[in-house]
C-alpha cells in the first residue's frame, strides 16, 4: 500500500506530479481522496453509518470513521473510488446513484504523518439490512449506525456521549445487538468542519426529498 503512487497538487487543487503514498504522507503533499457516507432513515430519523476500523490498522485503530474512503491512485477518476465501497464493505453500487458533495480540502497530523486531503466526498442512501455487507475483516471490523441530530450534538459540544449501535460484525455471522457509548475520543479526529459540512448536506438532502 505505501508504494502505491498518488497525484499530488498544490494548495490551489492544481496537479503538479506523483509521487509514492508514503512520501505523500511524510511530506504533506496535497492529494485525492474518496470518501462515500453512507445513510439511512428510518421512523422519520436520519441515520449515518460509521466504519469501525480493525484493531491491526496501522493508523486509528478501532475508532469509528467515515463509512467507506479511500486514496485514489494517480491513474484513476473520482468515479474510480466505488472500489473502497465494494473492497471494505462488500456491496457493490453505481457511482451514478451517490450524492456528491464536492471537494472538501482538509488536512490531519498523527505522529510522522501531515495528511492534506482533497476529498470527493458522496452520500449513499438505501434501505440497508446486515445481510447486504461482507466487511473487510483486515481494515473494517463493525459497522455502527448513529442517529444524525445526536452525532450533531456530540459534534457542537451539546453532548459528550451518544449511542452508537452495531448494525455487522466482521467476525460473527449474526445480527448484532451491541450498543456502545461514543465519546469524540471514540471517532477518527476529522476536522469538526467536515463533520458538519456532512451533517448539513444530509439534512438539506432530505428537506429537498
Amino acid at each position: 500500500m505505501e508504494d502505491e503512487i498518488l497525484a499530488i497538487f498544490d494548495e490551489h487543487y492544481n496537479r503538479i506530479g506523483t509521487s509514492p503514498r508514503k512520501e505523500v504522507h511524510k511530506s504533506g503533499y496535497w492529494h485525492e481522496t474518496f470518501h462515500c457516507w453512507l445513510v439511512g432513515r428510518e421512523k422519520q430519523k436520519n441515520y449515518l453509518y460509521f466504519q469501525l476500523r480493525s484493531k491491526t490498522k496501522k493508523d486509528f485503530p478501532d475508532l469509528l470513521d467515515i463509512t467507506a474512503a479511500g486514496h485514489l491512485l494517480h491513474n484513476e477518476n473520482i468515479s474510480d473510488g466505488i472500489r473502497e465501497i465494494r473492497e471494505e464493505l462488500g456491496i457493490s453500487v453505481c457511482f451514478d446513484d451517490l450524492h456528491g458533495l464536492g471537494v472538501f480540502p482538509y488536512s490531519i497530523r498523527h505522529e510522522d504523518i501531515i495528511d492534506r486531503e482533497y476529498a470527493n466526498v458522496f452520500l449513499y442512501e438505501h434501505c440497508f439490512t446486515h445481510k447486504d455487507f461482507l466487511l473487510q475483516g483486515e481494515e473494517v471490523s463493525g459497522l455502527y449506525k448513529i442517529e444524525l441530530e445526536s452525532f450533531a450534538e456530540l459534534i457542537s459540544g451539546c453532548k459528550t456521549e451518544i449511542l452508537a449501535e452495531e448494525f455487522v460484525s466482521a467476525s460473527e455471522d449474526r445480527v448484532p445487538s451491541n450498543i456502545i457509548s461514543a465519546s469524540l475520543k471514540h471517532f477518527v479526529p476529522h476536522e469538526p468542519a467536515y463533520y458538519e459540512m456532512v451533517i448539513a448536506e444530509v439534512r438539506k438532502k432530505w428537506l429537498q426529498d
